[in-house]
């Protein structure tokens, strides 16, 4: 690794020094494209992230993509039904890696006011892995590009070696997850237990 002041000197003589993880993750992070995909009211928040006042092109990612096989980000944007949570985990499965998931608003997070509708996921975190969560019923569209500046922090700080690369480097880790079924009563299966656990339920007294 070079030196930073030494970096930095360089950089001042017009001398650019980086490495090649460096200059990967640069070109991944500043070119996240997202599927062209919305479930309900939060996908309104997400289309006007990309109009002229948010303008979401100054990071790179006003590409939205129309086939799953041409984007690497997927912004669950409403409410997961469980009528169309086969066909989400179908989409990212079709997904190339390096792939990453926005779970946008209350009700892509946890059902947000439907959670108690027998017809609701509670929360797509339940079948995918969700690298970013968005808090709100709907968020705004500033609430979408804080999260896309997150994103691309931490893709531009993803090691290429080691034990804490990321998934698609890892040989052991899926980069496809069961797609669930319909079921008499639910889906099946309900959760996927590799990537969600209940949390346990402490009682007083």
């Amino acid at each position: 690794m070079i030196d930073e002041g030494l970096k930095n000197e360089l950089a001042r003589q017009g001398v650019v020094a980086t490495s090649v993880q460096e200059l990967y993750n640069w070109g991944r992070s500043n070119s996240v494209w997202p599927l062209s995909f919305g479930l309900a009211c939060c996908a309104i928040e997400m289309m006007a992230a990309s109009m002229s006042k948010w303008d979401i092109a100054r990071f790179g990612s006003e590409v939205f993509r129309p086939s799953p096989r041409q984007a690497d980000l997927m912004i669950v944007a409403g409410t997961v039904t469980k009528k169309m949570a086969p066909q989400v985990v179908r989409l990212y499965n079709q997904m190339p890696e390096p792939k990453y998931v926005i779970a946008m608003g209350a009700c892509a997070i946890s059902g947000g006011p439907f959670k108690q509708g027998y017809n609701v996921l509670k929360g797509i975190d339940r079948l995918l892995p969700v690298d970013i969560h968005i808090p709100g019923c709907p968020p705004r569209p500033e609430a979408l590009l804080h999260a896309l500046i997150t994103l691309q922090a931490r893709i531009a700080a993803e090691p290429l070696t080691g034990p804490d690369r990321p998934r698609h480097l890892r040989a052991d880790a899926p980069s496809e997850f069961p797609v669930p079924e319909f079921g008499a009563h639910d889906l099946v299966p309900p959760k996927n237990d590799l990537l969600w656990k209940p949390a346990p339920v402490v009682r007083p007294g």
